[in-house]
């Protein structure tokens, strides 16, 4: 526990931020921990490079057989802008551990790296190859999940992310777009000479908000309902101008089987009604999309789900399967073939949040959990 609980302490104290965010955070102020982490107790270690300065990191354990075995956790934050606590200070209160990346997703990360670690230590040979993962990108644009999967070939993959000890099964995907609304600009004193984008970007969020109303029925038995939030609008120059452009940026939550081409696709002609029906309406949708992301959905039966609920049953854990809505590296590394769970301390609740925290006797059992199942998957 103390050993773990330090390793954690030194990962918060590091500005990983994405650099996407600012802060001036990289991914690469983990790096020299990491090796040496490893360095230390002789498990082999190699880099990629994903960008200029920011590598993901592997370690491996040779196993009994060629199967092969990927933990995966991502060094990346979020940004710390109006956080409550210092964000690289890490203080333990009541049996919690504060500070930026605690729970999302150091706390993963320092489990996974002490459960490797016991074994080699124990000189173990597991019944298949670890492959140890700490990549880059996650809380942006996922890049470092991508290159990791680069002729990757595994047998399964756990994702360290906040499940509160669950095992996910299930994930929605992402659509992000930017749409434009294009109008006329005029004087405020005579606008009827121009054509107002604003308004006509208003009548477009009500459409959209109708639309997604529709979906309600639309549902998976462990993620629900697809979800669609405008969290973005931009338009205008100056209050005496008749605005002639307005833009939204738009999150739309997939289902699994829910295609992203295909959600664009009815966008589309919700567009085309609105100009039929609305004269001097017009608006467009940015190509390429800001971010897609298809939806994780593991068949309950691959090995991955019933290796780790025999796990949680060893360790008197609740090893029933759930769904989560929010977005992480697991889809592509199922995308790339393999089967592939989420599973961590703590909860999304605390992810990204002003006072960022993760419950420390969840990040013991989490150690605990991912050793019993590398010894246990064969």
């Amino acid at each position: 526990m103390s050993a773990l609980n330090d390793t954690l302490a030194d990962l918060i104290r590091l500005n990983t931020v994405n650099p996407a965010y600012g802060d001036g955070g990289t991914e690469a102020n983990a790096l020299p921990l990491l090796r040496e982490f490893f360095r230390q107790r002789g498990i082999e270690t190699t880099e990629q490079e994903v960008f200029p300065g920011r590598h993901n990191l592997l370690a491996r354990l040779s196993g009994r057989t060629q199967r092969r075995l990927v933990l995966e956790a991502h060094t990346d934050t979020v940004s710390i802008k109006g956080m409550t606590i210092p964000p690289f200070e890490p203080a333990v209160r009541e049996g919690r551990m504060y500070g930026r990346g605690a729970v999302d997703d150091k706390a993963g990360l320092a489990a996974m790296l002490h459960a490797v670690a016991s074994i080699h230590a124990d000189g173990i040979i597991p019944p298949c190859e670890v492959l140890l993962a700490a990549v880059v990108d996650e809380e942006f644009s996922y890049r470092g999940v991508v290159k990791l999967c680069e002729g990757l070939n595994a047998d399964a993959a756990i994702v360290a992310e906040p499940t509160e000890m669950r095992v996910v099964i299930a994930s929605k995907g992402v659509l992000r777009l930017r749409l434009h609304t294009r109008g006329k600009a005029a004087h405020s004193a005579k606008p009827h000479l121009g054509n107002n984008a604003i308004s006509h970007m208003a009548r477009l969020v009500l459409a959209l908000e109708e639309e997604h109303r529709q979906l309600a029925g639309v549902t998976h038995p462990l993620l629900g309902s697809p979800t669609v939030n405008v969290g973005v609008i931009q338009g205008g120059v100056q209050v005496n101008l008749v605005p002639d452009h307005c833009a939204i940026e738009l999150d739309r939550r997939l289902l699994p089987g829910e295609a992203a081409s295909v959600v664009v696709e009815d966008y589309q002609r919700l567009l085309a009604r609105l100009a039929r029906e609305h004269p001097g309406f017009s608006a467009e949708i940015e190509e390429p999309p800001l971010l897609v992301d298809e939806a994780l959905d593991t068949p309950p039966g691959a090995a991955v789900i019933t290796t780790a609920q025999q796990v949680l049953r060893t360790l008197g854990l609740n090893p029933e399967v759930c769904g989560v809505p929010f977005g992480s590296d697991a889809s592509k590394l199922s995308r790339a073939g393999i089967p592939t769970i989420l599973f961590g301390p703590g909860s999304i609740d605390q992810a990204h949040s002003v006072d960022e925290y993760v419950e420390l006797d969840q990040v013991a059992q989490a150690a605990a959990f991912y050793r019993e199942f590398i010894l246990n998957f064969s």
